[in-house]
């Protein structure tokens, strides 16, 4: 068996994003707060916007289901940059010694198509993946299979004939490794570059 690509997860393995980074400042009672993120600004309304939903309508949306909390809601895009701390070294250090080593790197990742940008012109790493799939670009989630076909889709068209068990998938998002394996990938569920180092080892790759 050869590992031909490699595909990475960026927020939580190489970019340190985390609402709490803005809402820290906003709702400093760490119990207001975290009802706030549970209830109000929590991670499924996030992913409709991951998933192609325009930031006004969301926000909108989500300011008719909770009007008292109105500012704070508005803050959540509006002051969206508060809430990325910027790369996690090792993950980048990852990335770094894969692509030295010619290894064929490409993107997937959850993520609102209007603050991508952002991202992409700030982070360097970024530019060392050959094509990224954005979810809010194409309309899909992960751990949807269909984005997984779409990523495989977009490999194959640079590495033609590639298949599932050619390609590594990353992320520090269970489900998500989880889905990739289930396709026939290899997933790696990241919970540090020191795991990851040693599950791509085990792969063969020289890492």
């Amino acid at each position: 068996m050869t590992i031909k690509a490699v595909v990475f997860d960026f927020g939580g393995v190489l970019i340190d994003w985390n609402r709490d980074y803005l809402y820290r400042q906003l709702i400093p009672d760490e119990t207001e707060r975290r009802w706030f993120l549970d209830n109000v600004c929590k991670m499924e309304w996030v992913v409709q916007q991951d998933g192609g939903q325009s930031i006004e309508e969301g926000t909108a949306e989500l300011i008719a289901l909770y009007p008292a909390h109105e500012a704070l809601i508005r803050a959540f895009y509006a002051r969206w940059p508060e809430m990325v701390q910027g790369v996690l070294d090792e993950g980048v250090a990852l990335v770094d010694q894969l692509d030295a080593a010619g290894v064929p790197l490409f993107g997937l990742t959850n993520w609102s198509a209007e603050t991508f940008p952002y991202a992409w012109e700030r982070f360097d790493v970024l530019r060392k993946f050959r094509e990224i799939v954005v979810s809010g670009r194409v309309g899909l989630i992960k751990p949807d299979p269909q984005i997984f076909a779409l990523m495989h889709a977009e490999i194959d068209k640079q590495l033609p004939g590639i298949r599932p068990n050619e390609l590594v998938f990353i992320d520090d998002n269970l489900k998500n490794a989880q889905a990739a394996t289930a396709l026939g990938w290899h997933g790696v569920h990241y919970t540090s570059a020191t795991e990851a180092e040693s599950q791509l080892r085990a792969l063969n790759l020289p890492i």
